[in-house]
């Protein structure tokens, strides 16, 4: 059975950090595009970062460029979302999830597996 499973979130001051995992079941995260979505109340669902299997390389989102750093552990089969300096425009529930497409910009548009989400929210 593929499973996904979020954790991590919580509540935190601007500026501070947080990290997320997500640890996959039934299937082998190093195989697939794997990234990080959020989707925040009354706004549209933004793709934070993905990493492709091939090369191991990173995509991440302007908004979030600097400040989250995404890592794949493929002998824990779990990735990961390190955030820093986190915002008030950071909160919203935080999705890991695989795609059919390479990382890019779009990777999050097909989706195929997605957990349940973790709660972020940034403020003081």
């Amino acid at each position: 059975q593929v499973q996904l499973v979020e954790s991590g979130g919580g509540l935190v001051q601007p500026g501070g950090s947080l990290r997320l995992s997500c640890a996959a079941s039934g299937f082998t995260l190093g195989y697939y595009t794997i990234g990080w979505f959020r989707q925040a109340p009354g706004k549209e669902r933004e793709g934070v970062s993905c990493l492709s299997s091939s090369d191991s390389s990173a995509y991440y989102a302007d908004s979030v460029k600097g400040r989250f750093t995404i890592s794949r552990d493929n002998a824990k089969n779990t990735v990961y979302l390190q955030m820093n300096s986190l915002k008030p425009e950071d909160t919203a529930v935080y999705y890991c999830a695989t795609s059919l497409s390479r990382c890019g910009s779009s990777w999050y548009v097909v989706i195929e597996y997605w957990g349940q989400g973790t709660q972020v929210a940034v403020s003081s």
